[in-house]
């Protein structure tokens, strides 16, 4: 730790600063220039960057610029790769030890292009490895992916980032024009899952021996070895977040071919374990027929006045543009703010705010905090990003697993139809086997119900963020811009359901009830999205897109593979019913997959490729 180097001796006549005789706080501006960049880059202090490097390139003591960046830069980007890797450092910490990095290379880059100039030299400085990084096609989330990206930068790894969106060819074409030693492939939306399968097959068919590291939060240990490890012979590995790609990335590229073997089949053996537990599960399993299911759906009693469907007082579309900022930052929940920067407090300091209080966390979640703070205050002052979005409330009736919605209360032209998925995995209980009908008054019933949707963002604007901070070389606000528009899409989303609930549909308008309750989901009515649990078919969007004129109305668009557009986007069905409750539909049979793509009048092979982690069977 610098510490407890002599770093407080403060030259002749030089001020101690405060009285009390307490250590000059900057006193580590004596220390020798190589010295002052390990601890500039250890604690992330970039103020200094640029005029130190350029005193260790003048130095003479280094006869070529690279030489800086290969001696002091390197060694004290080790440095920190060891504390981060001992626990002793955290996520944002290394993240601006980058932006240190990035300042002092910056500086150096112009030096290092007149030398090969003059010399009439090719080549570049000697790295760990090369890997090459990007979102697959049809997905637009790529913040896990930058701070990968980033962190492996910091263990010398030469880093490719290629994006979002990106096709299986871009991706193999530059891996080889780059001589990849590694490819990195990241992804959010279940679509991303079958698209890294694809990716792998077409490895296997170009004869690629790269190995792949598959990564992202769909992602998981099982599906990387039950889909995509057997269609590429290549070493496959799921990382599961920033800090494991190190280890992970330095065992591919290991010297030591005896040893990077030795890792690979390790791997190879665990994969083959988890293939046959998998499909072990699968037998032990058993599955009512859909129609037993059905049998044995929730069953309302749709006379109960308790249950009886309040007319919105909004029907139709309502477009909402420009929301304030400062109505929807008390809604946020911070959790996941904590995760993306992978802080997490020990019992009993898990969560926020108790992390502040962990030992080991704390103090760094606190700064983090605070810098969010500051941001989220220069957002709303500057309007930095736009808070869009559209919702819609429509009459609307279930006939068996799907729902009719109509264009109007006479209910005789149907505008629309969703599709449900029913729970068939046998249960011990007499828990009925849930489909999202069950929560809307059957068309027999002659009861007129009503089924909501939206779609929100907090993303419009946040390119041109992200841009100037890159342009910057500043990894650390550019993280921390998509990490705040996230949790602003989701705050935007709460704060649009405690509206609708109280006032557009005004199903509950005495609500009062704590956010910390919201965020709990203690209010009455639910908000499942297409592509999770309770809805698992991504294509439901195109739907709800068609019904609230969603691209027009709010500027969100959708990918070939459903994702939203911008990034920071939510959206989501309501219900408002007291008996709607959050399910998980599970794996379902091929006879339900059969029958639902007939209902969709869609291709059976289409409609297994977007339910295919739901599957019970390989099609």
């Amino acid at each position: 730790d610098p510490k407890c180097k002599p770093t407080a001796v403060v030259k002749k006549g030089g001020a101690t600063g405060g009285g009390g005789g307490g250590k000059k706080e900057e006193s580590w501006r004596d220390l020798a220039v190589e010295k002052r960049l390990e601890y500039a880059l250890i604690k992330g202090i970039d103020e200094f960057a640029v005029v130190d490097t350029e005193e260790a390139r003048a130095s003479g003591k280094y006869t070529k610029p690279l030489q800086v960046i290969e001696g002091p830069l390197m060694d004290g980007m080790n440095v920190v790769g060891d504390l981060f890797g001992a626990g002793k450092m955290f996520l944002p910490q290394v993240i601006k030890s980058a932006r240190v990095m990035k300042k002092a290379v910056a500086h150096l880059i112009p030096f290092i292009e007149e030398e090969k100039r003059l010399s009439g030299q090719v080549g570049e400085s000697s790295n760990a490895g090369v890997f090459l990084i990007a979102t697959v096609k049809g997905d637009v989330h790529d913040i896990g992916k930058n701070i990968v990206g980033v962190v492996l930068g910091c263990n010398n790894f030469k880093v490719i980032d290629l994006g979002v969106m990106c096709p299986w060819e871009t991706i193999l074409d530059r891996a080889v024009a780059e001589k990849a030693d590694i490819i990195g492939l990241s992804g959010l939306i279940t679509p991303s899952l079958d698209e890294m399968v694809t990716v792998a097959k077409k490895m296997e068919e170009r004869g690629m021996k790269v190995p792949l590291l598959i990564g992202g939060a769909t992602t998981s240990k099982m599906h990387t070895a039950v889909k995509i490890a057997p269609a590429y012979s290549g070493p496959v590995v799921h990382v599961l977040d920033a800090s494991r790609s190190v280890p992970v990335a330095q065992a591919f590229v290991d010297k030591n071919l005896a040893q990077r073997q030795e890792f690979i089949d390790d791997i190879n053996e665990q994969y083959a374990e988890l293939r046959e537990e998998f499909f072990a599960g699968l037998e032990d399993r058993k599955y009512l027929t859909l129609a037993d299911a059905q049998k044995k759906a929730l069953k309302v009693d749709w006379k109960d006045p308790v249950n009886a469907p309040v007319r919105p007082k909004l029907l139709g579309n309502k477009t909402l543009l420009d929301f304030p900022i400062e109505q929807v930052t008390d809604y946020i929940d911070w959790n996941p703010f904590f995760q993306v920067w992978q802080l997490r407090g020990r019992y009993p300091n898990r969560g926020y705010p108790k992390i502040f209080n962990d030992p080991t966390v704390g103090p760094e979640a606190k700064k983090l905090f605070e810098e969010a703070q500051a941001m989220l205050a220069d957002f709303i002052k500057h309007k930095r990003v736009r808070l869009n979005a559209v919702l819609g409330l429509y009459p609307a009736n279930a006939v068996q697993d799907d729902i009719e919605v109509y264009a109007d209360e006479s209910r005789a032209e149907v505008k629309g139809k969703l599709f449900g998925l029913r729970q068939q995995a046998e249960k011990d209980s007499a828990e009925p086997y849930y489909c999202i009908s069950d929560f809307v008054a059957p068309k027999d019933s002659g009861l007129v119900d009503y089924v909501g949707m939206f779609a929100c963002s907090a993303g419009h604007g946040l390119e041109e963020v992200i841009a100037k901070y890159k342009e910057a070389g500043d990894d650390y606000s550019y993280i921390m811009a998509e990490a705040l528009a996230d949790r602003l899409a989701e705050a935007f989303a709460e704060k649009l359901h405690a509206l609708v609930r109280c006032e557009y549909w005004g199903y509950a308008p005495d609500e009062k009830m704590s956010v910390d309750d919201m965020l709990k989901v203690k209010y009455q009515g639910i908000r499942p999205a297409p592509g999770y649990p309770s809805q698992p078919d991504h294509t439901e969007k195109r739907m709800m897109w068609q019904l609230m004129d969603a691209d027009k109305a709010s500027g969100i668009t959708l990918t070939d593979s459903l994702a939203m557009f911008p990034a920071a986007s939510v959206s989501g069905l309501y219900f408002g019913g007291k008996c709607s409750q959050y399910f998980a539909v599970g794996k379902i049979t091929h006879e339900q997959v059969a029958e639902y793509a007939m209902r969709k009048k869609m291709d059976l092979k289409d409609a297994e490729r977007w339910l295919a982690t739901m599957l019970n069977y390989e099609p």
